[in-house]
């Protein structure tokens, strides 16, 4: 990586390119990391909404239907961001 950072000519640019492409395709990884991560983000999103949502109800029940219709929309948003990076992904 830092070859590609303290290059500066053409051809040892082009190299260091071809050094990092190779090394990826043999770590055996494949598929895009922003899905990967955009993935990632709307599950933790959710399971955190999810648990504060049960966390807030648990103190206050009376305000369940409330805490519920904020939460669903909230989760709603994160899971469009999720979708979202997969489609650019």
């Amino acid at each position: 990586m830092f070859d590609i950072i303290a290059a500066t000519d053409s051809t040892a640019v082009a190299d260091a390119a071809i050094t990092a492409t190779e090394a990826v395709k043999a770590s055996g990884v494949t598929g895009s990391v922003t899905s990967a991560l955009g993935a990632l983000g709307g599950a933790l999103g959710v399971g955190l909404i999810g648990y504060k949502a049960c966390e807030s109800v648990g103190r206050n029940p009376e305000a369940s239907g409330k805490v519920l219709i904020q939460s669903i929309l909230a989760m709603a948003l994160a899971e469009g961001i999720a979708i979202l990076c997969l489609l650019m992904g």
